[in-house]
């Protein structure tokens, strides 16, 4: 890592494509059910969003074994869920239906569930499917195999620890970096979806082992947390960051408070892993969101993260114009890879969404940019002040090491290999 040009873009890539020597490692975790699930009629989040991300990236060619292992997770089990969340609020979550949920009004009550995050068939093996993916992938990470470990289906960043909110039932991100904080010292977590990662944030407040920076909406906008003075607490001081932001953010602006901030981040905290949560809702013309960020300018933060060659954790998280969040998690996809892709979309299953451009780029509109140079001048001076009072690169002592999750070598894997659409079916685990 090369922190004095971090805030230039770091070693990160002079364009689009890259040569060999710029090659990662990435694995790639999907499970075929997900886009089956179906939150209910009208309700924004649709997984179908992930199924037609893996469509884009079958169709450019990025499943085949030379690019990127493609794993099937295995679901999480009741214990790995409860490493974070209440036993009851699993067990609420395990137990309840559509058809059973009316009994149960003050349990509903009790752990937010209901119109923003309804019961719908399959909740609880959703659940289980999303957040084994995002602990999978850690587990990766943590063995060393590979670089960039990618899961579209997890980063429900709002989930607390017993209950639900924002359309966000488990939180995999916690249990993902609970996951690396057995291997890495310092764990980093960054937000790009337009609403504040409340639920990340909470949890690890008062510990200086993670770092949490959010880039947000701030103001009258849910959660309606992430104030720039929610700066952590006892051991956890300076050690979450937040960056509250307005109306119709561009590329520019955004990359012109995003790198300098993130590049202090990493040259003072030195993080021995990255999770970035990348919700596609502060893409322009998010259904929900009210930035203008271009699918390029999205991107251009995994391109700046993956430019630190630390090991990193890419989830999806929020996005609301399906078609949108499919393009951005595909290139940017590939800007893991380092792959260049073509711009026109190759013909797939679900074309017609695409249309009438059938461009792999998420454009900018002309919507007004409320964000000055001024107020962003400020934003980033207050919090490269708080980054001054950190303990540079803090050391953490360990009173009892938590063992690593070992690699299984048969089905009962953390992982189970699975393929792009119409390659060979392999035996499950064997490419484990």
């Amino acid at each position: 890592m090369d922190p004095s040009s971090a805030g230039a873009g770091g070693n990160s890539l002079a364009s689009a494509s890259c040569g060999d020597a710029q090659k990662r490692r990435v694995c790639y975790f999907y499970d075929p059910e997900v886009g089956n699930y179906y939150y209910g009629q009208g309700h924004p989040m649709k997984p179908h969003r992930v199924r037609m991300t893996h469509a884009l990236l079958a169709h450019y060619g990025l499943l085949a074994p030379a690019k990127m292992q493609v794993l099937r997770p295995l679901p999480a089990r009741d214990r790995d869920l409860c490493r974070f969340h209440s036993d009851d609020y699993i067990a609420f979550l395990r137990a309840v239906t559509p058809e059973t949920q009316f009994d149960q009004i003050r349990s509903l009550r009790r752990f937010n569930v209901g119109e923003d995050c309804p019961v719908f068939d399959g909740l609880y093996a959703y659940c289980q499917t999303y957040a084994g993916a995002s602990v999978g992938a850690a587990v990766k990470l943590n063995h060393g195999t590979h670089d960039i470990a990618i899961n579209w289906s997890g980063g429900l960043h709002h989930a607390k620890k017993s209950e639900a909110s924002g359309f966000c039932y488990v939180n995999d991100i916690v249990l993902a970096i609970l996951e690396l904080l057995k291997l890495h010292e310092r764990v980093l977590y960054i937000d790009i979806d337009i609403h504040h990662g409340d639920g990340v944030e909470e949890a690890f407040y008062t510990t200086n082992r993670v770092m949490t920076v959010s880039f947000h909406k701030f103001g009258d906008y849910f959660p309606g947390t992430g104030d720039i003075r929610d700066i952590g607490y006892s051991e956890g001081k300076y050690y979450c960051l937040n960056v509250p932001l307005d109306d119709g953010i561009d590329d520019d602006s955004y990359q012109s408070i995003f790198k300098p901030i993130i590049g202090k981040v990493m040259e003072m905290y030195r993080p021995g892993a990255v999770v970035l949560q990348c919700g596609a809702d502060s893409l322009s013309g998010d259904r929900l969101g009210c930035f203008n960020l271009s699918g390029k300018g999205h991107a251009e933060c995994v391109k700046f993260m993956r430019s630190f060659n630390v090991p990193l954790l890419l989830l999806g998280g929020g996005g609301y114009t399906i078609r949108n969040v499919a393009r951005c998690w595909c290139y940017e996809t590939g800007v893991a890879l380092g792959e260049e892709l073509r711009e026109k979309l190759p013909y797939n299953e679900y074309y017609e969404y695409f249309g009438p451009e059938y461009s792999l780029y998420v454009a900018a509109s002309n919507m007004e940019n409320r964000n000055t140079n001024k107020q962003l001048e400020e934003i980033k001076c207050n919090i490269l002040d708080n980054l001054s009072k950190l303990q540079h690169a803090p050391s953490v002592q360990f009173e009892e090491r938590i063992p690593e999750t070992k690699l299984p070598e048969t089905a009962d894997a953390n992982s189970m290999a699975i393929n792009a659409p119409g390659n060979a079916k392999n035996e499950p685990g064997s490419s484990l």
